[in-house]
């Protein structure tokens, strides 16, 4: 029986040089670096190259009062060569200016793609999207609403938004979630913790 290697715990790295790739509407870098080993020593010079992306945030909009959500349906190239239809339903959500508070993002974002005024919100999630490929990290709000006068279209004319704001029952939300019609990841995390942390929420706007 092959000896079991003792494991180590690697805590650094060296970037040897970086290169700045191409700067647009998103930025790629080049790296040249070296890590640590679990068994100890170093790896070879590796080439990395990883995409920058400002903090992003996004917001499930709740209403606790009808058991509904307000979510947005916006193009995105990303799902242009799949089977399915790029016009996605999704979260709020919007980046980070430098310098800019995450929770002043998520007011922000909301009013100007729903043209709602969030009444309370608290965090649901912080993650990184893609860290084998992409800085980016995202963090999720649930944010409390009054729906009634939800719905339309919105979007900031200068970034070209062309975003219909869509109120759903929470009910059929979940089962968007199950059939696959919703599938995108941020959507997916917040209406999973939404399900599993509905009363406690509820009781805490009350």
């Amino acid at each position: 029986m092959e000896s079991l290697k003792k494991k180590l715990t690697p805590n650094k790295h060296i970037v040897e040089a970086r290169k700045n790739l191409f700067d647009g509407f998103l930025t790629v870098h080049s790296l040249c670096i070296r890590h640590q080993l679990f068994e100890g020593g170093w790896t070879q010079s590796l080439i990395r190259e990883v995409l920058l992306r400002p903090r992003a945030v996004g917001v499930l909009l709740y209403d606790p009062d009808c058991d509904c959500v307000v979510l947005v349906r916006q193009f995105r190239v990303g799902v242009i060569d799949q089977t399915q239809s790029p016009w996605l339903l999704e979260l709020v959500a919007g980046l980070a200016n430098e310098g800019e508070e995450i929770a002043d993002v998520a007011v922000r974002e909301v009013f100007e793609e729903s043209g709602i005024k969030l009444e309370d919100h608290e965090i649901v999630a912080d993650y990184f999207n893609s860290p084998g490929i992409s800085d980016e990290r995202t963090t999720i709000f649930c944010g409390k609403v009054d729906s009634r006068k939800a719905g339309g279209i919105f979007g900031v004319d200068s970034e070209n938004e062309d975003i219909s704001v869509e109120v759903v029952s929470l009910e059929t939300a979940l089962k968007f979630l199950i059939s696959g019609e919703i599938n995108n990841a941020m959507t997916i995390i917040a209406l999973q913790w939404l399900a599993l942390n509905k009363k406690e929420l509820v009781a805490r706007w009350a």
